[in-house]
C-alpha cells in the first residue's frame, strides 16, 4: 500500500510549455523502471502550469526517488525550462485507489 507520496507544481517559462511537457512525458520510462515507485502521474493544469504526483510505500522509496534521475534531470533544466523553482510537497496518503 502507498502511504507517502509528492505532490510537485512546475510553472513553464513563456515559451518553454512545449518542452517541459516533452521532459514529463518523456520521464514515464524512468519512472516506470523505479521498483519503489508504484504510482506516477504527469499533469497539466493549465497553459503554463504542469505538474507531478507519485506515491510511494514508505518514506525509503519517496527518497529514493527524490535522489533518483527524474529529479536530477528536472532540476538540471529547471533554469532552461521553468520560472520559478518547482514547489515540491512531502504530503501522507490518507486512503488510495490506483487501477489499471
Amino acid at each position: 500500500m502507498t502511504k507517502v507520496a509528492l505532490f510537485v507544481r512546475l510553472r513553464a517559462k513563456p515559451g518553454k510549455e512545449g518542452d517541459l511537457e516533452k521532459f514529463l512525458a518523456g520521464a514515464l520510462p524512468a519512472a516506470q523502471a523505479e521498483p519503489q515507485t508504484p504510482v506516477w502521474f504527469a499533469l497539466r493544469f493549465g497553459p503554463t502550469e504542469f505538474g507531478i504526483f507519485d506515491a510511494f510505500p514508505d518514506e525509503k522509496g519517496r527518497k529514493a526517488h527524490l535522489n533518483g534521475t527524474i529529479a536530477a534531470a528536472l532540476m538540471k533544466r529547471a533554469g532552461e525550462l521553468l520560472s520559478e523553482p518547482p514547489k515540491i510537497e512531502q504530503v501522507d496518503l490518507l486512503a488510495s485507489k490506483v487501477q489499471a
